[in-house]
C-alpha cells in the first residue's frame, strides 16, 4: 500500500495534465453519472485530483470525495468551489462510514491498479444502501491495441501500478462473481479502452 500510495503522491501534481488527452471520454462519463447521483448522497473512492466529483457536484446532494493518497487531496481541495464536497484521507479496504451511508459510490480507474480488488467491493458494499448503485468505470487494458500495450509497458516502467488485465467482458464476469448485478455498461474510446458499468447489489 505504502508505494501504491507515494507513486500517486508524486504523480498528484500533473496528474490533470495527464488526464486531458481523455477529456472528452470523461466528458461522456460525467454525463452519464449525473442522473445516477442526482440529489444523492455519494462517495467517491481513489477520486485523485476530484476530476469526477468537481464535474458532478450541481447535480448530487452531498459527494464525500476520497483517496489514499494525502498529495491527491490536496490537489483536490484547490479551486474547489462546491459546498457540497468534502475531502478526506482513506483507505478503500478500511472505510471509516457506517453500514448503509450512502445512495451511490463511485470508483473510477481503480480496481484494476488495486491489489484484491475483490476486498474494495466487499467494502464498497458495505457502506452502500441496499437498494444503491456502484459505478466503477475501469480502463480495461487487456483490449489495448499495440500502440496502447506501449504505452502501458512505459507506464509500469515509470511505477504505474496494473494488478489486473481485463477484457471488458472479463470485467463485467468479475463484478458478476463478486456479488453485483450489471445493469449498465458501455465502452468510451479513450487512450485505453475504458469501460463504464453501473451495478446494483445482487445480494441484499
Amino acid at each position: 500500500m505504502k508505494n501504491r500510495r507515494n507513486f500517486w503522491d508524486r504523480t498528484a501534481i500533473i496528474y490533470d495534465r495527464f488526464m486531458r488527452r481523455d477529456a472528452a471520454a470523461y466528458d461522456r462519463m460525467y454525463a452519464l453519472l449525473r442522473p445516477v447521483v442526482r440529489d444523492k448522497t455519494v462517495l467517491e473512492l481513489a477520486a485523485g485530483t476530484g476530476l469526477i466529483a468537481k464535474h458532478i457536484a450541481n447535480a448530487a446532494e452531498y459527494i464525500e470525495v476520497t483517496d489514499a493518497s494525502e498529495q491527491m487531496i490536496r490537489q483536490a481541495e484547490r479551486e474547489n468551489h462546491a459546498e457540497n464536497l468534502h475531502f478526506s484521507v482513506q483507505d478503500m479496504f478500511c472505510l471509516p462510514y457506517a453500514d448503509a451511508a450512502f445512495d451511490v459510490v463511485i470508483i473510477s480507474n481503480a480496481l484494476h491498479i488495486v491489489p484484491q480488488p475483490e476486498r474494495a467491493l466487499h467494502e464498497i458494499k458495505r457502506v452502500l444502501k441496499n437498494d444503491g448503485v456502484l459505478a466503477a468505470p475501469t480502463f480495461t487494458h487487456a483490449e489495448n491495441s499495440f500502440s496502447g500495450k506501449s504505452r502501458a509497458f512505459l507506464m509500469r516502467l515509470a511505477g504505474f501500478p496494473l494488478h489486473s488485465r481485463w477484457t471488458s467482458g472479463e470485467y463485467l464476469a468479475f463484478l458478476t462473481e463478486n456479488g453485483w448485478t450489471v445493469r449498465k455498461s458501455i465502452v468510451l474510446q479513450a487512450s485505453f479502452p475504458l469501460t463504464y458499468v453501473e451495478c446494483e447489489k445482487s445480494e441484499v
